[in-house]
């Protein structure tokens, strides 16, 4: 009796870990698609607010669509929803009810905003978005991993393209707009594929937004293993595992029909059978509670490690940040047999902190390895900042920390060896600026943007670079750029987006004014920076040392008056020929302009700067004069290597944590 009231625990507890399991929702993207913001006191966070409430309350729904208009006027919200159309109700319901949280969050005080969750879509505007197929804006993730060799990599696309003009008939024929499927990709694996379009669209126009979406992935995701296009109207995905719920396979035929299962039962005493009421009250009790228990513990489980895993790192506490990576600690002994005891001839630059050398571990893979400098500014606790940071980032334009050493007075960092040093050895030698063609050039913008969008908005903590230039940029071996050096990063968690410090660290020329001038750091600082590259890329100039004599302007104030005079192009670097885009240099120089603005309120964000430069169909605004606009060239510079206590201010939001995924962002 007890062995099998036990077995039904057991059992039960099995049946409910999928389904306590399925509801940690896994974050996509979101895009706040509007300039235009509402006020706290209008009407408007009342309708949206009551929007999402019904949303939320239609999510139970069978069909998994949903759409909702409350308010009148200027103040009037239309909203809707879609689950993927392999969820429950009851998935639907919970992942509506976690974006329609986030949203709020991460779009707060936007009259238009979407976002997207591996098993939902929200989106919500002040103007109509009901029964109109709409494409843009767009984003697209892909899958890290490559498919392999170039014959493995043709089969893979010839067989996905069949499996996805498969998948596209049967969405535009089927009355959900959803289809799911999987083929044969290489010899090795198979793909599996989701097609979806929101049902309020025709299905006519289900097939080309699909369409569009499939003929992005030459452009995202060409020889990866997976890739996720996404917009507000559609959506399509292929990964080389199962990441659907396929319905259950029909039962196969029975010869004779099967005698019905009995009922739990008891013998009494006089041999009657009867069902046992003591026995279900045995078995149902227990197992509710240890359900209840055990959803219980996984939530504290997980809360409490995120909360305490942040505030290890914010707070420095110990040895906390280490023991949380000690699987990537190196032994100083190998460190030293991979660079010939750091030999000079396996130097290969500089950094603030230290030099960094040139190694081969015994398995014959090549790394880089920065070596604290023992008198230098960072001490133990940068040190293990740069550690606790770098080691959870995953991104392809992020350099990735392969480990570290901290053995005595010896702190080594070691990463993965990018083959084609940083990008200011090629941009501001004039011998070799001609290697760097408009199209490198281009790719290099794009890849630094995605890669600061990724630590200001899609990392599981917010981080600012706060000393990004072109020597922090190294490249790879297709010239693909990988934003490096995180000894002076700030972590921000919850909705935190700013502090202030007392001591000033970086290099000025790429400082904003807020901050060399009063303390004051934010995510528009590291944009600040990211403008001031670009006008170096374009021009093949350094802002520190570029001194156009005739005007006394440095780089920035020479872009600014250049454009003012509509003679933007005169900033063009010289080697580049005649080999490049008129429309996306203007559009690089109107993008770098607008992000050297005073102002931090009128500087883009990541986010607009990304979809910007993949979309010309995008309407820029014109740039204010910048910062140091007609500033002498005497300002005095400010320390590079000094870290700083800092007063960092927040609004104390709970942190939640999540596991990393597979799959990088990067919105067209």
């Amino acid at each position: 009796m007890a062995r099998s009231l036990w077995l039904s625990v057991f059992y039960t507890v099995i049946l409910y870990i999928p389904l306590i399991a399925a509801q940690q929702f896994e974050y996509r993207y979101h895009i706040c698609t509007s300039n235009s913001t509402y006020t706290k006191n209008s009407s408007f966070p009342l309708n949206l607010n009551a929007t999402l409430s019904s949303l939320y309350e239609n999510a139970s729904r069978s069909d998994a669509f949903g759409s909702v208009s409350v308010g009148q006027n200027s103040d009037r919200v239309y909203a809707l929803f879609l689950c993927r159309g392999d969820n429950s109700p009851e998935l639907c319901q919970g992942c509506i009810n976690t974006t329609r949280e986030d949203i709020m969050i991460r779009c707060p005080n936007y009259k238009e905003a979407i976002i997207w969750y591996d098993r939902c879509m929200l989106r919500y505007s002040n103007r109509s978005i009901f029964s109109v197929k709409e494409e843009w804006p767009r984003a697209w993730l892909w899958n890290v991993n490559d498919i392999g060799d170039v014959t493995d990599r043709n089969q893979f696309n010839a067989n996905l393209g069949g499996l996805m003009n498969q998948l596209i008939t049967r969405a535009a024929s089927s009355s959900n707009l959803f289809a799911i499927g999987d083929t044969n990709g290489t010899a090795f694996n198979r793909i599996y594929g989701m097609v979806q379009c929101t049902p309020d669209i025709s299905p006519s126009q289900c097939r080309i937004c699909l369409s569009g979406c499939v003929n992005f992935i030459p452009t995202c995701c060409n020889g990866k293993q997976g890739g996720n296009v996404l917009t507000p109207s559609c959506s399509m995905r292929f990964e080389t595992y199962p990441f659907y719920t396929a319905p259950p396979s029909p039962p196969p035929p029975a010869s004779s029909p099967s005698p019905p299962t009995p009922p739990a039962i008891s013998l009494n005493p006089s041999g009657e059978r009867k069902a046992s009421s003591r026995t279900i009250v045995y078995i149902s009790v227990p197992t509710s509670a240890f359900v209840v228990l055990l959803f219980s513990l996984c939530y504290c489980y997980v809360h409490q490690k995120a909360r305490k895993e942040y505030n290890a790192i914010q707070e420095g506490n110990g040895g906390d940040e280490i023991t949380s990576v000690q699987s990537l600690q190196f032994q100083l002994g190998t460190i030293e047999a991979a660079t010939n005891n750091f030999a000079e001839e396996n130097k290969i630059g500089k950094g603030g902190f230290g030099d960094v050398y040139r190694g081969t571990l015994p398995n014959g893979q090549h790394i880089a390895v920065k070596r604290l400098s023992k008198n230098s500014g960072q001490g133990a606790a940068e040190f293990k900042n740069e550690v606790v940071l770098v080691a959870r980032l995953q991104h392809r334009n992020l350099v990735r920390l392969l480990g570290y050493c901290l053995q005595g007075e010896e702190k080594i960092l070691i990463y993965e060896f990018v083959p084609n040093k940083s990008l200011d050895y090629f941009l501001f030698d004039p011998a070799k600026q001609g290697l760097l063609n408009w199209s490198s050039r281009y790719k290099i913008i794009g890849g630094i943007a995605r890669g600061l969008l990724y630590l200001h908005e899609d990392s599981r903590l917010r981080i600012i670079h706060r000393d990004l230039k072109a020597s922090n940029v190294l490249l790879d071996g297709e010239m693909n750029p990988k934003i490096a050096d995180f000894g002076m990063a700030k972590i921000f968690g919850g909705d935190q987006s700013q502090g202030n410090t007392s001591k000033i660290a970086g290099t000025f020329g790429y400082m904003p004014p807020e901050y060399a001038m009063h303390g004051q750091f934010s995510v528009k600082s590291d944009v600040y920076s990211f403008g001031v590259l670009i006008l170096e890329i374009i021009s093949g100039k350094k802002n520190s040392s570029f001194y156009q004599s005739d005007n006394g302007l440095d780089l920035v104030s020479y872009a600014w008056k250049q454009w003012k005079n509509g003679a933007a192009l005169e900033l063009m670097d010289a080697s580049l020929g005649h080999s490049y885009s008129r429309n996306e240099i203007t559009r690089c120089i109107h993008i770098g302009l607008l992000c050297v603005q005073e102002d931090p309120n009128d500087r883009p964000t990541l986010a607009t700067i990304v979809l910007v430069l993949t979309s010309f169909s995008v309407t820029l605004p014109l740039p204010r004069e910048p910062a140091y606009f007609g500033q002498s060239r005497t300002v005095p510079t400010f320390p590079t290597t000094e870290l700083e206590s800092d007063r960092s201010t927040s609004k104390s939001k709970p942190l939640s944590v999540n596991d990393m995924s597979i799959t990088e962002l990067y919105p067209r």
